[in-house]
Parts: structure tokens; C-alpha cells; sequence
């Protein structure tokens, strides 16, 4: 029987009781069994008719559900458990092969017990999802017969004086204990819930988050195991592949996580530092952080330290399993004192750890564990550092909108800074938290490290360890290098974006005047500057790559040759690979070491910033917020005891301050009735202590309407803002009426917008009532803007919306202070931005129609004084004191001087008025460019559609996985396009040095494998000669001699090896070199190529491709293909080549592991598919929903007195808190995720290390190979655990980084216009066209093939000389003309003869540069008066002045600094429009062209210059011929011919007056409705 449970040895009765039951181990074992079978049989039934149950019953939110107490201790314990079961079944194996014959009681109790453990926690997790407390006695039951059985077995052991020194003594002590505590746990829930025993069982009620469905962030409520794997992320991973992850899919953050939580934690922390005695004293960012969030980053490190001592467990098993390979052959010999009690052996605790089978279960076990536990503490810092990130945000944002006004405008708070405190600081912080563990488990592990080199290998080891500490400091000054060049090459290109914006807003004419090559080499002048800080940049990068991957290869040579020189012989096989292995360990600590430090010297400057800016000075707290009649100077100060209004009980509502919104009260009869705001005596600063406004004495009257007048700069807007508690009181009170300081409607001079829909603008919280908006936007005659709009009044507007012109803008800001329902309305010079026209209907119909019958007070700043006669109370200032303060009449009595120079203001201002009436305003102007922008856009979304359709029909048959595949494939085209545009060479150069250096690093190992195990086959002796000759094979030199000593064998090997390293380093520094350069010069062809395209591409293409969206390829996209490619490239490949490398090695030293090879590949490809997917989604909603956060911050700061005035702070927090949780809620997620994806690698890598080891022991039963070799392969199976998730997470990367390559290769893709022309520059004539005579015949213009013709056949001859006039109603073809003048229309039939020559024939170079233009929108450049009106630097200076004074422009030149090289800013805005325009037309007179073609280019200029213009053109250009194109067709009266268009077709040719004569002509008609 050869399988007995007791066993069948000779000699021995197993079966035997006559010294009692219980002294018959074999009977205790059985025993044991029994509590194990009991469980099983029990709850086997119950999960199966619960399963099957399962369907009817009520699934609540989440099988997440409760966790009955002491769930995690649970948890902890039986994974305990299973570990000791597993130690002991091992034991038991191992004992049992001691014996004659096979005891099946020493293993099988124990692998019993491992089934139940196991099936006693799937139970509870079952039972805790049902939420079915009074099952769970089941399992009370069980712990305590196993308890009581194991007890039984431990007394006897020590009756039979087994004891610790025994394994199998050990093992039974630990289980008495462990299944005492879950006995103990038990019965806690027993006490807690109430379950069984007692009367009334408690009722539990799920966590808040889980009651809301729509927390979907499960990591805080699911069990352990779901914990530790990320199990609950599988439904969202796998499901992103059907349908993208949408932020409906990511749902809310838990309560604990939100912002609001963590402010409030922070901020108490913060605050609880300020203490009585010391109100004033700085808190410390430091230590209020430390006490809202230490408790987690302790809980962190704690997995830290365990993750890295469970680290070292590898090099160790690697050694022992090397080292006892070839002892355990040798079958235990009989001459061994047999320790046997009970008749059975027992073996003692290190006698365990010899056998290389459990060796390699260990190291399996220890890698599992290390890998959690190092997740757990990654996922632990990075929530902790998202929570923080909140808090501080939310902290940030509440002192700005306390910031006092003076600081915004005196500049010591720019936007800048506070734009950068919340995406720079805020974030550098957040990295410090992840990265802090490491600040102290880094040192420990190195030292940890250290030490054991020193016991494996004696004195050499250090030489290595300091090796590597040495080069440390290196790696450290490279990464601040590295830094400083990156703001350099930051500030260079950020240049380029500048002059390339430019460009592209003024490319029509850049086109026109056949420019844009000058301006091109401008902007490669200065990409050529960002290149060469790139270069030291990728030079750096390349450094630091090269470091991390050659230290390790010097230390290892260092270590040997010094091994080699001390010991005179090499280390042992054994030796030699686990010191490799722990070489490996140690170099990231080193590496990361330099980072972390970078960081923490970033975070120390980050809270020194957030610091300073937290004790900034903040606006006076006032006190008529909570209703009280006055201020006084005292009330402003702060109440130290006051700060903390924050109700404890209830943290939860968003109590972040103790107002309401604004309400309308009731009228309370008080003495100042009549009076709203009263100032007495007032003295106010702007933060400096001289005081802007002195002794201001004023009162405004309730429900009338005040206005303001004064000149500029003499405080009328600073007294609003005095008024609404915005300045520094230095002495006096302002007094509000009980019932008005709620709330007052404000709208700025600056008009300021929100990033939202028009009517989120003007309805600005309050709710929405149809009839009062449309009888605002009516008054603000803002419907016809708003019917341009293409989605009507919810067209985003605002930063990231449309960009809309000064004056519409300005009219939504008077909208929605007109809408707000509020007894007072102060309105600061709204009509500063606005024709004449809309001014008139914005004072009647708005302000004296809709607020006077309201009855609301009003208070008015303006310039314009024709409005003075309705103003019921006049306040006139003069140098920030009131001059007088009235009634009109009041004034025109007692003021008379005042009075009439008012008047005097007045007749001018109706000059204006008439001169404004003749000349088409302003406003239709601004209507016309959004028309025009729409219109474009609008054609270039169809074709865009168009496009993709295309594009999705090449890409797949319709079918269901169309989505899936299109989502999962790798881009590969666009990846070649990338290496292509670095050049073949360098593409080669990167393969070839690659491959190389991997075949080298494998070399060196082996060669190692080899050198070490020469010296055991030999020491061993004649014992193991067969070994040797088995294993030349691997040497690939089979006539190997046998050297006759060691030192020669040493001397053979060694030179090789050291070759090898140098070989290794160099090949180190070249492939790290080739492969950031090759990044370098795909980005420099790369950008010169766009740059080419799109600077040479047709006028439409600008047309219907959005500036934002050019200028992004530029920025964005560019800086991700300079800086962020190459080095994810780099981390892919090398990861990639290692992975391949290992896996190659082992599979040759024990080919059986290729057979589990198979399913490991198949699990692989599945986990990086699904990651990339999901990965990209959420990188994708990671980024947009940060923008959002980052306007919301800088548009509160830039209407921070808007907010203030209209008391609207907590509607704000309450938004910026929305935004912030979203923004995490994202971020979170994806770095759950990212730790999903990280523990299933790092699984199959200890997956892969233990096939590794099982397939070498079961090779070496067959002698196959050398112990080196087999050391070989374990260390390359354990690198492989640390660069399997790097394949997988840089693909991702590589991925979404490739997507800015594929969108600027599609604008690579486009038509460059025609710049050859047909003729030869050379065969045109110098002076050319010497006449002016043009023939139009027959002439077709459309802009584009797919569009229709927007000129039919229009026949023209102009004389030189002539003086032409074109005009027609908007759109009738008028600009077009003037553009097929320049080719830059497709003319598709006919043609235009100029003196002789087609036109179409030209190169269009010279065509432009011989033609000249002035357009509509005057456009300026950045640089001096000189380059913009000569860049090609080819005139005199007396010829530029000279143009200057046709232009009426020179006396103003003279004056300014520096004459012709004055500096002309961004766009010309130091200039007024009208300047501008004159500019453009001085620009025309400097290249003396025999045409001229003037496109409404008189619009923007006020009467009395248009005047000058028009003489001067007919004086200056009397011999050339000159073609007007008017706006207003006064201008053209007089014109020699004038062409007369309607919808593409000329309709009447004929001079001026002759047109005029004839009643019906339409010409005549146009005349008559401009006038």
C-alpha cells in the first residue's frame, strides 16, 4: 500500500493506540482534518443556493457594499493564514520524502486546511455583499474547533519536548494563534452587530457615498483583495474599449476626497497655528500640511519599508536556489541523525530553506508581496497628493477673492503670478507628496543594499556600492542642468510663438506685399536659438539616460576585477548573481534619488510663494455685509477670534462663508431714506498711504440717477470702487441705507466676460425670465451680434469661446448689470467703447427707460456730456476731490465757468455726431469680421466632415469592431512618418547601436555565467566531471583545455570581461545620443516644414482653419514632438530590447520555458490593449477638464470687483469646487488605472520568475545547466518584473504623443499656392508695369473648387492713370476683385492684362511685389516704424519720410523716441486705429508702384483726415492709376469710372457723375439710403 495515511514503515504499527489516542500523532493529524471537511461541507451548499438566488435578489449600488467590523484584520489574517498553510504543507512534503514510505498525514491536513481558508473568506465576502449577518456563525464555529484541534497538537508536541527549534513546532504555534484571532474577530462582530444572542440586532445603513450612485471611485468601500488588485477598475478598463470614458462614466469623488473636505482640514490646521498671543505670526505651510495629511503619507511609507526589505528577498533566493541545486540531488544519507517523534521525521527551520523548489515558491511569494504593497504606497501618496492639490486650490481661491483691490493694480499680485500659483506651485507640491516617501525609504534601502553586498562578497562589494554613490552627485547637477536649459529654450520659444502669431494674423497682407519669406527666416531665426538650447537640452537628457544605464555595468566591473585582485578569484556563481541582481535594485533608488531632491528644493520655493502670497494684504472686512448701518475705520480690523466661523457639526454643506445670496428687502423706514450711499468726510488709498480721494463729501440720492463726470484720471472710478469697500479707508465712513447693500449691478470700464454662453453672461446667476432678457439684450441692441452667433445666445464666449470685439463686449457686461434685480446700479463708463448710435439707444432705452421705471439708483461715469441734461444729481471731480456736486441747474447757477466749459465740450461733441452719421460705425465694422469668420468656419467644418468620412470609410467595413480596432491600433504610419522626418540614416544609426548594446550587456552576464561556474565545476572535483563537458556546448569553444590553476583560468577571463563592460558603457553613451538627436532633427524638420506649408498656403486655407487652431500646431503640438517624444522613444525601446532580452536568455538556458511563454504572451497583449485604450480616455479628460479649472482661476482674479459688488463669492467657491473635483476626479482615475495596470504586469513578472526557476530545477534534475547559467537567467527574470509595466505605460505615452505628429502632419498635407507662374522672373521687364493699363476679359473668381464663383464674367478696362471707384452692397464681390488683382483667388476663367502681361502667368513674387495695397483692418508688426514700412530694408530715409508726410504722419514720428526707429508694440496697439490705418497707407506710398488699390481702406478714420487722404491720393498718385474700393461711396463721387457690383456681377461702368445723373441706376440708390 503504497499510499497510506499513516504511513507503512517497516517495523512500525501506525495504527496503534495503546499508549492512549491522543498520543498517536498520526490520530491528532486526522483530528485536524475534521473542522476543515466541516466547513467545507457546510458552506459549500450555502454559496451554491445563494449564487443561485443571487439574480432575484435586489442588487444594491455596488457589491461594494459593508464591511462588518475588523473586515481588513480579516482579511490580513487569513492571507496570513493560506502563507503559514502554505509552509507547512511544504514542510510536510519536504519530511515526508525522509521517510521509507509515504505519510500522507503530514501534507494532506495541511493542504485541507489551505482549501478552507481559502473558502472561508470567498464565504464572508458573500455573506458581507448580502449583508446576512447570521451566517457567519458558520465560520465562528470553525475557528473554534480548528483552534481547538490545532491546540490538542501543540500540547502533545510539547509533551514529546518538540520544540521551537523543530520547524513543524513553529508552524503549529502560529496557526493556534492566528485562528485564536479570527475567533476573536468574530466574536467583535458578534458584539457590534448584534446579530445572534440579542434581543434587537443593529441596523446598519450603507456609507453616504455609496448611497449616491453616482460616486463611481470604489477604491475606498471595496474588500482587500479588490483593493490590493484594482479588481473594481476591470468593468471600466475593458468597457472602454466598446465606448470612450466620458465623464458620466467617472462619476463624483467620495466625500472624504472632495476639496471642500480637505480645505476645511488644511485650513483648520492653518489656522490652529495662529494663536492668541501671537495673532500676527506667519502659520507654517510645513506643519499644517503635516497635520491634515502626515497620518496617510506614514501609512505609505510603512508599505514602503515593506516593499523594499521584501526587495532584497530576491537576490537572496536567487543565491540559495544557485547555490543548493547541486546538493539536492544527493539523497539524504542514512549516517544523518533521524530526529523522529511519534514515528515521523521533523526537520529543523534552515534545513527548509535548502530546497530549491521552496526557495522558488518563496521568491514568487516575496515578489507578489513586494509588488502590492509598493502599488499600495504609490496609490496612497498619489491620493493623498490629489487631496492636498484640492485643499490648497480651494485655499488659493478664497484669498483671492479676498485680496484687496490695491494689490491687483499696484502690481505686487500680477495674474501672472497668481495663474502660476495654481498651475505650477499647486502641481510642484503635489509631485513633492508623491515623491516624499522616497525622501526617507531611499537611504534605508541603499544602506540595506550595502550590506549585504558586503556579506555576499566582502570588501569589493563597497568599491561597487561606491561606485555608484559617487556618481550620484553627477546624476543630481545634470538634472538641475537640464532644468535651467529648459527655460531658456522655454523663453526662445515662446518668442517664436509671438513673431508666428503675428504672422499668422497678418498673413493676408504679408501675401499681398509678397513678404512672408522675410518674415519666415524671422521666426527660423529664432526657432534656430530654441534649437540650440534644445540641443544641450537632449545633450543633458542623453547624459542622464546614459548614467542610469552605465553604472550599473561600471559597478559590476569595478566589484569583480577588485574581487579578483583581493580574493585572487572570482565569487561563486551563487555570489556573483545575487550581488548582479542587487547592482539592480540599488542603481533607481540613485537615480530617482536626484529627482526627488530636485523636487524637494521645487517644493520648498512652491510653499515660500504660496506663503507670501497667503499674508498678502486683504480687503477690509466690511461690516454692512451683515447689515450693520456704518463702517467705521476701526471695524476693519481683523478679529483674531473671528476667523473660524466654521460650524464643526456639520463640515459638510458648503458653509464656506455665512451670507446669502442677494435678496430684494422690504423697505424700512430709517432717517436716510431718500439718501442710497452717503460718503462723509472720506479719505481713501490704494494701499500706497497717499490718498487718491481726499475729503469726499458726497450722497447719492435713491431711485434717481446720478452721474460722475470729471476728466480722465481724476478718480471717478475709484470712487465707485471706494463706495463698494474696495480701497483702503483711511479716515471716514461711507453710510449705505439699510435695504441696498446687498448686492450692487457693477459693470466695469474693462468690460470683463465669463467663459460661458451669452446668456450665462447676463443672466449671471439670477434666474431666467424671458421677458425682462429680451427687453435687455434689446436696449443693448445686442441682437444682431447675437443672431451672427452660430448658436445664438449659448455660443460660448469668453477665453476659450469666440473672441468678440471691444464694443459687443462692453455691452454685455452693461446687460448684465441692467438684468441683475438690485436696488443699485453703478455703471463706470459704458459707453466708452461704442459708436454714437448705440450710445443714444443704450441711455434710452436702457438706462432711462428700464431703470428709472424700476425706480432703481443709478450712478453713471461717463465723458459723454450731452447726457447731463437727464441726470436728476451731477458729481463733477477734478484730481480725487469733488469739485461740485448738484443738481444741472444747481450748477448752471452757481458755476458758471464749470457750466460753460461744459457747453463748449458739448458743441464739439455734436460735430462728432454729424461726422459719425456720414461715415459707417464702427459697430457694423465688428459685425462684418464675425460675419466673415463665421462664414469661413462654417464651410471649412463641412469639408472637415467630409474628410473624416472619407477617412472612416478607407479605414474599416462598417461592422461593430470598427470602434474597437480604430481604438486599439497602434499608429503605426504616423510613427514611421516620425522616424522618416529624423532622417534614415539616424533611424539606422538608433536600430543598429541599440541591438548592439543589448547583445553586449547579455555578453557581459554570460560571460560572468560562464567565468563563475568554471570555478565550481572544478573545485567540485572529479564528482561532477560530466557537467563540464555537457556544458562547453554553452562556451561554444568545446576544445576548451582544462587550465591547470585558477590564476590562468582568472587571466583568460578577465580581460574579456573588463572589454566587454567598456564596450557596454560606450555603446551606453552612443545609443543614448543617437536617440534623443534623432528626436532633434524629426522636430527641426518637422517645424521647418510646417512652417513652410503654411506660410506658403492659399488665403482660404486661413480662412476657414481657426487662428487657435494653426497656432496650436505650433505651440502645443510642437513642444510635445521637441521635448516629449524623444525621451518616451528612448524608455520604450530600452524597455522594450531588455524584456526581449531576458526573455531570450531564459528561454535558452531552459527552452522549457517557452512552453508557459504562450499564455503569459496571450495575457500580456490583452492587459496593454485594454490599458491603452483607457489610458488615452482619461489622459484625454485629465487635460480637459484642467483648462476649465485654470480660466476659472484667472477670470476670478481678473473680475474679482465684479464678483465683490454683485456679492456673488459663494456662487463662485461653489463652481471652483465643482471644477477642482472634476479635474481629480479625472486625474484619480488615471492613476488608479495606471496602478491597475502596474500590478498585473508586475504579477506576470513574478509569474514569469517563477516559471523561470521551476523550469531550471527541473531541468538540473537532468544535468542540463550550469549553476551560473541558471543564476543568469533568475536575474534577467527579475529585471523583467520592472520593465513590463514601462513597456506598456510608454506605449500608451508614445501614443498619445503621436497624435500631435498626426496633426501636423495633416497640415503638411496641404496645396501650397502656385509661386512658379509660367514665365521666368527674368523674362519680365524691370519696370514693369511701367503704363497701369488693365483689361479685365471675361473674368471668373471663386475661392475655392468645391464653392461657388463669387465674380461671373465681368468685363473692365481701366486707362493708365485712371481713377477707378468700385462699389456694392456687403458681399457683392467688391474685395474679391481686389484680391484677383494679387492671384490670390482661384481664377478659373478669363483673365486680368496688366500692361500687356496675364497676369496668371507671373511668378506670384513678382506680381506682389510690384502691385501695391492698403487694406480694410490696418495691421501692424512688432519691431520699429522702419521695418514696418521697409522689412525688405531696401529705401532710403528720406523716401520714408517722405511717405510719412503724405501720410500726415511725420510730425508725430519726429516726436517720438528714436524717430523711424521708434518702437511699434504687439499689433501697433501704442498707436490709435487711425494712426494705424495711416501707416498702412505711408506703407503703400514706399514702394512706388505705377497701381494702387485702396480697399476701404478709409473706414477707421475719422472725417477730417479722410479728407486730407483723398487729396493727397489724387496729388501723390496723380499719374498712377488708383482703384478705390468704397465704404462709403461719398468717397468715390468724383471717380474718372466706377464699376458698380451686385452679387458677383458688374452692373453698371461709368464715371461718377454720369451714374448719378440717371434716377434709377443703383448706383444713384446706394447713394441716396448712405447718406
Amino acid at each position: 500500500m503504497a499510499l497510506s495515511f499513516c504511513g507503512n514503515d517497516n517495523g512500525i504499527n501506525a495504527y496503534t493506540v495503546k499508549e492512549g489516542v491522543l498520543n498517536n500523532g498520526c490520530f491528532v493529524d486526522a483530528l485536524n482534518l475534521v473542522p476543515h471537511v466541516f466547513l467545507l461541507f457546510i458552506t459549500f451548499p450555502i454559496l451554491f443556493i445563494g449564487w443561485g438566488s443571487q439574480s432575484s435578489k435586489v442588487q444594491i449600488h455596488h457589491n461594494t457594499w459593508l464591511h462588518f467590523p475588523g473586515h481588513n484584520l480579516r482579511w490580513i489574517l487569513t492571507f496570513s493564514l493560506l502563507f503559514v498553510h502554505v509552509c507547512e504543507f511544504a514542510e510536510g512534503i519536504v519530511s515526508n520524502k525522509m521517510m521509507e514510505t509515504n505519510h500522507l498525514h503530514l501534507f494532506m491536513p495541511a493542504f485541507m486546511g489551505f482549501v478552507a481558508a481559502t473558502t472561508s473568506v470567498v464565504y464572508y465576502h458573500n455573506i458581507e455583499t448580502s449583508n446576512f449577518p447570521k451566517l457567519l456563525l458558520v465560520l465562528f464555529i470553525y475557528w473554534v474547533l480548528a483552534f481547538i484541534t490545532k491546540s490538542i497538537k501543540l500540547w502533545k508536541f510539547a509533551e514529546y519536548h518538540v520544540g521551537p527549534q523543530h520547524l513543524r513546532f513553529c508552524i503549529t504555534a502560529l496557526l493556534v494563534l492566528l485562528y485564536g484571532l479570527l475567533m476573536a474577530v468574530e466574536i467583535n462582530v458578534i458584539r457590534v452587530r448584534k446579530y445572534v444572542f440579542f434581543a434587537n440586532p443593529q441596523k446598519v445603513k450603507p456609507p453616504e457615498d455609496l448611497q449616491d450612485l453616482g460616486v463611481r471611485f470604489l477604491q475606498p468601500f471595496v474588500n482587500l483583495l479588490s483593493k490590493a488588485t484594482y479588481w473594481w477598475m476591470n468593468p471600466l478598463i475593458m468597457g472602454a474599449h466598446k465606448r470612450p470614458i466620458e465623464l458620466k462614466k467617472i462619476g463624483k469623488l467620495p466625500i472624504a476626497m472632495r476639496a471642500l473636505t480637505n480645505y476645511l482640514r488644511l485650513k483648520d490646521a492653518y489656522e490652529d497655528q495662529r494663536t492668541a498671543e501671537d495673532p500676527d505670526r506667519a502659520p507654517s505651510i510645513w506643519r499644517s500640511m503635516y497635520r491634515a495629511f502626515g497620518r496617510p503619507i506614514l501609512l505609505s511609507s510603512t508599505f514602503r519599508y515593506l516593499a523594499d526589505l521584501l526587495g532584497f528577498a530576491g537576490p537572496l533566493c536567487i543565491s540559495g536556489i544557485v547555490k543548493y541545486l547541486k546538493t539536492d540531488d544527493e539523497v539524504a544519507t542514512p549516517d544523518k541523525i533521524k530526529e523522529t517523534y511519534f514515528g515521523v521525521y521533523f526537520m529543523s527551520s534552515t534545513e527548509l530553506l535548502q530546497n530549491t523548489s521552496v526557495l522558488a515558491v518563496l521568491l514568487f511569494l516575496a515578489l507578489i508581496l513586494q509588488r502590492t504593497f509598493l502599488q499600495a504606497s504609490y496609490y496612497v501618496t498619489i491620493e493623498t497628493g490629489i487631496n492636498l492639490r484640492g485643499a490648497l486650490l480651494a485655499m488659493i481661491y478664497n484669498k483671492i477673492l479676498r485680496l484687496s483691490t490695491s494689490n491687483m493694480s499696484m502690481g505686487e499680485m500680477t495674474l501672472g503670478q497668481i495663474n502660476n500659483l495654481v498651475a505650477i506651485e499647486t502641481n510642484q507640491l503635489m509631485w513633492f507628496l508623491f515623491l516624499c516617501p522616497n525622501l526617507w525609504a531611499m537611504p534605508v534601502q541603499i544602506v540595506m543594499g550595502v550590506i549585504l553586498l558586503y556579506y555576499l562578497l566582502g570588501w569589493s562589494a563597497l568599491v561597487g556600492a561606491s561606485v555608484i554613490v559617487l556618481l550620484a552627485p553627477v546624476q543630481y547637477l545634470i538634472a538641475t542642468k537640464l532644468a535651467d536649459t529648459q527655460k531658456s529654450s522655454l523663453e526662445h520659444s515662446t518668442d517664436r510663438l509671438k513673431k508666428t502669431s503675428e504672422i499668422l494674423k497678418g498673413i493676408k497682407l504679408l501675401k499681398l506685399y509678397a513678404w512672408e519669406n522675410i518674415f519666415c527666416d524671422s521666426v527660423e531665426d529664432t526657432r534656430g536659438k530654441e534649437l540650440t538650447s534644445l540641443k544641450t537640452f537632449a545633450f543633458y537628457t542623453s547624459m542622464s539616460i546614459f548614467m542610469n544605464a552605465a553604472i550599473p555595468i561600471a559597478a559590476v566591473l569595478a566589484t569583480f576585477v577588485m574581487h579578483h585582485f583581493l580574493n585572487k578569484s572570482g565569487p561563486s556563481p551563487s555570489e556573483a548573481f545575487a550581488a548582479l541582481a542587487l547592482f539592480h535594485i540599488l542603481v533607481t533608488p540613485l537615480f530617482l534619488l536626484s529627482t526627488v531632491v530636485r523636487f524637494a528644493v521645487k517644493a520648498l520655493v512652491s510653499v515660500q510663494k504660496l506663503g507670501e502670497f497667503l499674508q498678502s494684504d486683504e480687503i477690509e472686512d466690511d461690516s454692512w455685509r451683515n447689515g450693520d448701518m456704518t463702517v467705521s475705520f476701526e471695524a476693519g480690523k481683523k478679529h483674531p477670534g473671528m476667523t473660524k466661523a466654521i460650524n464643526r457639526k456639520q463640515p459638510m454643506r458648503y458653509q464656506m462663508d455665512n451670507y446669502e445670496q442677494p435678496t430684494r428687502r422690504q423697505m424700512r423706514p430709517t432717517e436716510t431714506e431718500d439718501v442710497a450711499v452717503k460718503v462723509s468726510n472720506g479719505f481713501f488709498t490704494w494701499g500706497n498711504n497717499l490718498s487718491t480721494l481726499s475729503d469726499i463729501n458726497i450722497r447719492i440720492p435713491t431711485g434717481q440717477l446720478t452721474m460722475i463726470v470729471g476728466q480722465v484720471g481724476c478718480g471717478k472710478s475709484s470712487l465707485l470702487l471706494a463706495m463698494l469697500g474696495e480701497m483702503q479707508t483711511i479716515d471716514g465712513r461711507v453710510h449705505w441705507s439699510n435695504k441696498n447693500r446687498y448686492s450692487v449691478a457693477y459693470a466695469t470700464q474693462k468690460s470683463w466676460l465669463l467663459n460661458a454662453t451669452v446668456e450665462e453672461n447676463i443672466t449671471f446667476g439670477s434666474p431666467f425670465n424671458k421677458q425682462r432678457y429680451k427687453a435687455m439684450i434689446d436696449a443693448c441692441s445686442l441682437q444682431p451680434d447675437i443672431d451672427l452667433l452660430p448658436f445664438g445666445d449659448q455660443t460660448e464666449i469668453g477665453e476659450r469661446g469666440i473672441n468678440l470685439s471691444g464694443g459687443q463686449r462692453q455691452r454685455i457686461c452693461v446687460a448684465r448689470a441692467l438684468y441683475q434685480n438690485t436696488n443699485i446700479v453703478f455703471l463706470d463708463d459704458p459707453f466708452s467703447a461704442l459708436d454714437i448710435h448705440l450710445s443714444d439707444h443704450l441711455m434710452q432705452e436702457g438706462i432711462l427707460k428700464l431703470l428709472q421705471d424700476d425706480k432703481r439708483t443709478v450712478v453713471l461715469v461717463t465723458h459723454k456730456l450731452q447726457y447731463l441734461t437727464h441726470a436728476d444729481w451731477i458729481i463733477a471731480m477734478k484730481d480725487g476731490s469733488v469739485l461740485r456736486e448738484g443738481t444741472l441747474k444747481d450748477i448752471q447757477n452757481h458755476d458758471v465757468e464749470l457750466y460753460d466749459h461744459w457747453k463748449t465740450l458739448m458743441n464739439r461733441h455734436d460735430h462728432e455726431l454729424e461726422k459719425d452719421i456720414q461715415q459707417d460705425s464702427q459697430t457694423t465694422l465688428e459685425r462684418k469680421t464675425l460675419r466673415r469668420a463665421f462664414y469661413s468656419r462654417e464651410t471649412k467644418n463641412q469639408i472637415d466632415d467630409e474628410d473624416e468620412e472619407e477617412e472612416e470609410e478607407e479605414e474599416d467595413d462598417d461592422n461593430m469592431s470598427t470602434t474597437t480596432n480604430r481604438r486599439s491600433k497602434i499608429p503605426w504610419r504616423v510613427c514611421w512618418c516620425y522616424l522618416s522626418s529624423g532622417g534614415f540614416f539616424m533611424v539606422f544609426l538608433m536600430v543598429s547601436s541599440k541591438l548592439l548594446k543589448h547583445s553586449v550587456i547579455v555578453a557581459i552576464d554570460y560571460w560572468l555565467a560562464l567565468w563563475t561556474s568554471s570555478k565550481t565545476s572544478q573545485s567540485t572535483g572529479g564528482g561532477t566531471a560530466p557537467t563540464n563537458e555537457t556544458s562547453t556546448v554553452y562556451g561554444g569553444n568545446s576544445t576548451q583545455p582544462t587550465p591547470a590553476t585558477m590564476e590562468d583560468e582568472d587571466s583568460y577571463y578577465l580581460p574579456v570581461f573588463i572589454i566587454l563592460c567598456a564596450a557596454g558603457i560606450t555603446l551606453c553613451l552612443i545609443t543614448s545620443l543617437t536617440v534623443e538627436f534623432l528626436g532633434l532633427s524629426a522636430a527641426t524638420n518637422l517645424h521647418h516644414n510646417l512652417l513652410n506649408k503654411i506660410i506658403h498656403a492659399p488665403i482660404r486655407f486661413f480662412d476657414i482653419t481657426p487662428l487657435g487652431q494653426i497656432l496650436n500646431r505650433f505651440s502645443a503640438d510642437t513642444n510635445i514632438i521637441d521635448q516629449h517624444i524623444p525621451p518616451t522613444l528612448e524608455s520604450l525601446t530600452r524597455s522594450t530590447l531588455l524584456c526581449l532580452s531576458a526573455i531570450g536568455v531564459i528561454s535558452i538556458i531552459t527552452p522549457a520555458f517557452l512552453i508557459a511563454l504562450v499564455p503569459l504572451a496571450v495575457a500580456f497583449y490583452f492587459i496593454q490593449k485594454y490599458f491603452r485604450v483607457a489610458s488615452k480616455d482619461l489622459q484625454d479628460l485629465d487635460d480637459s477638464t484642467q483648462l476649465p479649472l485654470l480660466c476659472h482661476f484667472s477670470e476670478t482674479a481678473e473680475g474679482l470687483t465684479t464678483i465683490r459688488a454683485f456679492r456673488h463669492e459663494a456662487r463662485f467657491k461653489q463652481r471652483m469646487l465643482e471644477l477642482t473635483d472634476t479635474n481629480n476626479t479625472a486625474y484619480l482615475f488615471l492613476s488608479a488605472a495606471n496602478r491597475w495596470l502596474e500590478v498585473r504586469t508586475d504579477y506576470l513578472g513574478a509569474v514569469i520568475v517563477l516559471t523561470a526557476a521551476g523550469a531550471s530545477i527541473w531541468s538540473s534534475l537532468y544535468n542540463l545547466p550550469r549553476g551560473g547559467l541558471v543564476g543568469l537567467g533568475l536575474t534577467y527574470a527579475l529585471t523583467v518584473t520592472n520593465y513590463l509595466n514601462w513597456v506598456v505605460r510608454n506605449l500608451a505615452d508614445l501614443e498619445v504623443q503621436m497624435a500631435a505628429v498626426k496633426k501636423v502632419n495633416s497640415f503638411l498635407g496641404t496645396e501650397s499656392e502656385n509661386y512658379e507662374g509660367s514665365m521666368g522672373a527674368s523674362q519680365v521687364p524691370e519696370n514693369w508695369p511701367q503704363e497701369g493699363e488693365i483689361k479685365i476679359q471675361d473674368l471668373c473668381v471663386r475661392y475655392d473648387p468645391m464653392l461657388k464663383p463669387v465674380l461671373k464674367h465681368v468685363n473692365a478696362y481701366i486707362e493708365p492713370g485712371q481713377k477707378v471707384g468700385i462699389c456694392g452692397r456687403t458681399g457683392s464681390g467688391k474685395s474679391s476683385l481686389s484680391l484677383a488683382f494679387f492671384n490670390m483667388v482661384d481664377i478659373f476663367e478669363g483673365k486680368i492684362v496688366i500692361d500687356g502681361i496675364d497676369i496668371c502667368k507671373l511668378p506670384l513674387q513678382t506680381l506682389r511685389s510690384r502691385l501695391s495695397i492698403i487694406l480694410q483692418d490696418p495691421v501692424l508688426f512688432s519691431g520699429s516704424i522702419r521695418f514696418n514700412l521697409d522689412p525688405e530694408r531696401t529705401c532710403t530715409d528720406d523716401r520714408l519720410w517722405e511717405a510719412l508726410e503724405i501720410a500726415q504722419l511725420k510730425n508725430m514720428v519726429k516726436a517720438l523716441p528714436g524717430g523711424l526707429d521708434a518702437v511699434v508694440t504687439e499689433g501697433g496697439e501704442n498707436f490709435s486705429v487711425g494712426q494705424r490705418q495711416l501707416f498702412c497707407l505711408a506703407r503703400a506710398f514706399v514702394r512706388k508702384s505705377s497701381i494702387l488699390i485702396m480697399d476701404e481702406a478709409t473706414a477707421s478714420i475719422d472725417m477730417a483726415t479722410e479728407n486730407i487722404l483723398q487729396k493727397v491720393v489724387m496729388t501723390a498718385f496723380a499719374d498712377r492709376t488708383v482703384v478705390t474700393i468704397a465704404h462709403h461711396v461719398s468717397s468715390i463721387l468724383e471717380a474718372e469710372q466706377v464699376l458698380v457690383f451686385s452679387s458677383g456681377i458688374l452692373v453698371e461702368s461709368d464715371s461718377g457723375p454720369n451714374l448719378l445723373a440717371q434716377e434709377e441706376s443703383l448706383f444713384s440708390v446706394l447713394v441716396r439710403t448712405h447718406k
